[in-house]
């Protein structure tokens, strides 16, 4: 999976942060799931290595403004595009009814389907290779976190020990593969596993905002390979994170000490930290890495491989 930071400001876009939204690519399928959609979503992937007609998956934290003013114009492009078949979008209650009012008094007319997903805790969506779940976090409104997760894939066949043996290529290889017995016309019979290494651990990543701490993030990202979490502000503010329900970088490192994930980037940031200010992002950097040693600050268009 390949991760991608379209926006980390929290609030109100500056002038080197747009406002929230995260792009997973799954380059095996060439899709893009979108992880919020905040204004001018689509001038970040426009401006980014990401495909507009990839987008198939949208998945909404919450409704406040900074996460959701992206939609209208992102499906409207996406429509004019002509290669846009379906996209999908998942969220707490009211998306639909703010999705159809956006489209309704725009007269935005779709040239391909959407569907609006609400969401409750648990499983969201599922195929035969992704599984996407859900959970409440603490905010001023209703909002979820989400955890996206690979399944596990098959270990690598061992083609030469294969042959060795003298089993002809072909189906017989498909079914060993699979870790299915096979007979061949000799008698000899051949457990399919004992020619499949070790199964390849899917990948785990998590997003969770807006919040402040919470035992349910905790348990959404438990054991991840990278939770994305906000952190609005610096530790000395928790007044302020308390007041509004938003997580400090402290908080933020705390949820990935508690949850024994790989990796932790946060993101949501205060304008209140921009260059020229008392505090700075490299300070809540430097606040988190005291707990969590795996922190690292997100920026506009960093990519990152899971």
């Amino acid at each position: 999976m390949q991760i991608t930071f379209l926006g980390t400001s929290s609030g109100v876009p500056t002038r080197f942060r747009n406002v929230s939204s995260v792009a997973v690519r799954l380059p095996q399928r060439s899709e893009v799931w979108l992880l919020d959609c905040g204004e001018s979503t689509q001038h970040q992937v426009m401006r980014s290595e990401l495909r507009l007609s990839q987008i198939t998956k949208i998945f909404i934290t919450h409704l406040h403004g900074d996460h959701i003013f992206g939609i209208p114009g992102l499906l409207a492009t996406c429509g004019m595009s002509g290669s846009v078949k379906h996209i999908d979008l998942y969220g707490p209650s009211g998306l639909e009814g703010y999705i159809d009012a956006c489209l309704k008094y725009s007269e935005t007319r779709l040239a391909y389907t959407i569907a609006v997903h609400r969401v409750k805790p648990g499983l969201v969506t599922e195929d035969q290779e992704f599984a996407v779940y859900c959970a409440p976090l603490k905010h001023r409104v209703t909002a979820y976190g989400y955890r996206v997760v690979e399944k596990d894939r098959l270990g690598t066949f061992d083609v030469a020990k294969a042959q060795a043996e003298g089993i002809p290529f072909g189906p017989l290889y498909g079914k060993l593969k699979q870790g299915e017995t096979i007979v061949l016309p000799d008698g000899r019979t051949f457990d399919g596993k004992e020619f499949v290494g070790a199964p390849k651990l899917g990948r785990k990543v998590v997003y969770c905002t807006d919040t402040i701490y919470c035992d349910s993030a905790v348990e959404l990202a438990h054991q991840a390979d990278l939770l994305i979490h906000e952190a609005t502000f610096a530790h000395q503010d928790a007044d302020m994170a308390y007041q509004r329900l938003h997580s400090t970088s402290t908080m933020a490192a705390q949820v990935a000490l508690g949850a024994q994930v790989k990796k932790l980037v946060m993101t949501h940031f205060s304008p209140r930290y921009a260059p020229g200010n008392d505090i700075l992002l490299e300070d809540l950097l430097t606040e988190a890495r005291m707990i969590f040693a795996e922190t690292y600050l997100a920026q506009d268009f960093m990519t990152l491989e899971v």
